[in-house]
């Protein structure tokens, strides 16, 4: 099955490393012309020059930091009246790990910025063009901890179930313009980020990181993490006109880890 993206231009967040980078390099690969956003720009700026330029695309990427809501909200509203996008993906790096116990109230607002309100915005300001041409893809990349908590992610659990029911409602609203949104659950990758968490469980626990990273592969049914290609492919699928017939879901992606319906 090709997925043809040749024409569409996408914003993608978290872009520089991970599944964020993963998931622009497959949507360029598709044809899309891709505007990557992250804190680091030299690592936006090399991975620019790698994007497939296939179709002629003109990519570029936006330098942001989505833990300061502000500066964030301030830059991204001055792109949005220059450019207009087709396809948006909502994602951010994750808020630091811990437990109900351990944070305190000013760590929810603080996860709350960065999981929900920078992705109301990007998505807010698209609407528009997005109505306009009847026709759009909102992607949430949300966490299987939306349907089975994490306890050490609580944090994450809390705000990207908010953004998920969000998305559902948002929905309804959006359907009869022809734009989808869906929101990914997401189980185990080979990112960073899964190396920082086990780190901290290692250190915490008193073993090694390979124990800590063998007993998470024993947990999934297919005994291996998820690589960001595979990951970057349902991204590229729904953002597509093949699944112009499917919005409002939250889909997981992970090995078969959840045991919940």
């Amino acid at each position: 099955m090709k997925v043809d993206l040749t024409g569409k231009r996408a914003l993608v967040g978290g872009a520089s490393k991970g599944i964020g980078r993963a998931i622009a390099e497959r949507l360029a690969a598709s044809g899309a012309e891709v505007v990557v956003m992250a804190r680091n720009e030299s690592s936006l700026q090399e991975l620019v020059a790698r994007l497939d330029r296939s179709q002629a695309q003109n990519h570029r990427y936006l330098v942001v930091d989505f833990s300061d809501y502000k500066a964030f909200s301030k830059k991204v509203n001055a792109f949005f009246r220059d450019h207009k996008i087709d396809i948006v993906i909502n994602n951010t790096q994750g808020p630091a790990a811990g437990s109900a116990l351990e944070k305190q109230i000013e760590e929810y607002q603080d996860a709350f910025d960065l999981l929900f309100k920078c992705a109301v915005l990007c998505t807010t300001l698209a609407l528009p063009h997005m109505q306009e041409q009847q026709w759009g893809r909102i992607l949430n990349v949300a966490s299987i901890s939306v349907k089975e908590p994490l306890n050490y992610l609580v944090l994450s659990n809390t705000l990207r179930a908010a953004l998920v029911t969000w998305a559902k409602s948002l929905s309804v609203d959006i359907a009869e313009d022809q734009i989808t949104i869906n929101s990914i659950l997401t189980g185990y990758f080979d990112t960073q980020r899964i190396e920082q968490l086990n780190t901290k469980k290692a250190e915490k626990m008193g073993i090694p990181v390979s124990e800590v990273r063998a007993a998470m592969e024993a947990t999934v049914p297919m005994k291996r993490i998820g690589k960001p290609e595979e990951y970057a492919n349902l991204v590229c699928f729904l953002a597509s006109d093949l699944a112009g017939y499917i919005t409002g879901t939250t889909i997981p992606i992970d090995g078969g880890l959840l045991k919940s319906l």
